[in-house]
């Protein structure tokens, strides 16, 4: 299987061949995962924000199930606030060939309703979306770039 280069860092990703073919090491959740063009740009994502940005890897929580509706759905990846209280950043993953599109962004905005995120980032490898949620007015703000670590938590202060 042949991944694309992405608009991110590459990294050392350590692939084996598994069961079900390839599979990269998830070292946020310590295991082998099955690769796919989606957990390609989530492992890109993850390990640029973390060891190129500076956003602690200790506040990361990756893939897991929130309840909206009644239904179980999963995020790619939030980050919480110093004492793991409460979500900051909902980080949402697509595939290389899937567009940032409203679609995209209406899922996240459906995840938030459960979250209460400020900020969301947006991703396909391709295409980074990082925006300010502007609860009171209703909208969202979008910063020109993904913020380094001491960029977003001034962010965090001036809301």
């Amino acid at each position: 299987m042949h991944m694309p280069a992405l608009h991110l860092p590459r990294f050392d990703a350590r692939i084996r061949q598994g069961k079900q073919g390839l599979e990269i090491f998830d070292v946020f959740r310590q295991k082998y995962l099955k690769i796919t063009p989606e957990e390609w740009v989530r492992q890109h994502l993850l390990q640029h924000l973390v060891n190129g940005l500076g956003y602690p890897k200790a506040r990361l929580s990756v893939e897991k199930s929130i309840e909206f509706n009644k239904m179980t759905r999963r995020y790619d990846a939030v980050i919480y606030n110093h004492n793991g209280q409460y979500p900051i950043l909902l980080i949402e993953c697509k595939a290389p060939h899937i567009g940032i599109d409203q679609t995209v962004f209406d899922q996240a905005a459906r995840y938030n309703r459960v979250l209460g995120v400020d900020y969301f980032l947006l991703s396909n490898g391709m295409t980074h979306l990082f925006a300010f949620v502007d609860h009171e007015a209703g909208r969202y703000r979008f910063l020109e770039e993904i913020p380094d670590w001491a960029s977003f938590t001034a962010l965090l202060k001036a809301v």
